[in-house]
């Protein structure tokens, strides 16, 4: 009998590995699904039981904090009703164009910007300013300028949403690897062909970071504008449920912000992905 056999206990037909732990067969599917769900947003769900299972148990005051499942029919019955359909478009319409503008005006003028040093070095002390500058603080003087009606509210928007997607992209082209461009241009490469083959594509990551900035930010103050001066938009619902002590419905008008901001987001890194593979870790 070899040492193998007896460490192995084959001799006597015994086993010593441990058992496996596999799931029923008719769990699987399930399970399969479940998993990668837990692991990425076990947090997330542990976080909504607790909510939900606090509030029914009256561990927190209910009328303050509602359970989930009066949030959820509180939102459902606003969509289907209709109720919240118009506010969706009006808050899409208007955190849409100011973030169309934005990128319209700041990725060209980044790409101009960080190519051209003494454009930058000209301009950069004024940007700074007014980056620094809060866009609700000049709020006040674009409703002085523009009126209470859409264009002060999409150009407080606009211009809080600009920044972002300047800076990224001015500093995505300053990142461009110089040794990049000499070999670009060693192969007889001129300066369209460099900008159009080496530092559009470097710089496309690092726009990208801008971009999803720029989509949080337009929806941030999307809220403050709406709840400032307008009379429709989701910003304006979660004012006016919170006035007329409507609870649910406030939190089903915040939960409707949050859906939005995960679904431009995931929408922006999809996007990322086809444009710029090579760029992502494999």
């Amino acid at each position: 009998m070899s040492f193998e056999e007896i460490q192995h206990g084959r001799p006597y037909g015994i086993s010593l590995s441990r058992p496996e732990n596999r799931v029923p067969r008719w769990l699987a599917p399930t399970a399969a699904i479940a998993a990668p769900i837990l692991s990425r947003y076990g947090l997330v769900v542990g976080f909504l039981v607790v909510w939900q299972v606090s509030t029914t148990l009256g561990w927190v005051n209910a009328s303050v904090f509602p359970p989930l499942d009066q949030i959820v029919g509180a939102l459902w019955k606003g969509i289907a009703t209709g109720a919240l359909v118009d506010d969706i478009a009006i808050s899409l319409q208007r955190s849409g164009i100011a973030f169309l503008a934005a990128v319209a005006i700041g990725i060209p003028l980044g790409l101009f910007m960080g190519q051209i040093r003494a454009i930058e070095q000209a301009l950069d002390p004024l940007l700074q300013f007014f980056r620094q500058t809060s866009a609700l603080a000049l709020y006040p003087v674009f409703i002085l300028l523009l009126g209470l009606g859409e264009a002060s509210k999409v150009f407080v928007i606009f211009w809080a949403t600009l920044f972002p997607i300047l800076l990224s992209t001015i500093g995505g082209v300053k990142e461009v690897d110089a040794k990049l461009i000499e070999m670009a241009r060693t192969y007889g490469a001129g300066s369209l062909a460099i900008f159009r083959r080496v530092v559009l594509p470097a710089s496309v990551p690092a726009i990208f970071v801008g971009l999803r900035l720029s989509a949080t930010t337009a929806l941030l103050l999307l809220i403050a504008a709406e709840m400032i001066g307008a009379n429709k938009g989701i910003g304006f619902q979660v004012m006016n449920a919170q006035y007329n002590f409507q609870i649910p419905l406030m939190f089903a008008a915040i939960l409707l912000l949050a859906l939005m901001g995960l679904a431009a987001n995931a929408a922006l890194v999809l996007l990322q992905r086809k444009l710029c593979r090579w760029a992502l870790p494999q």
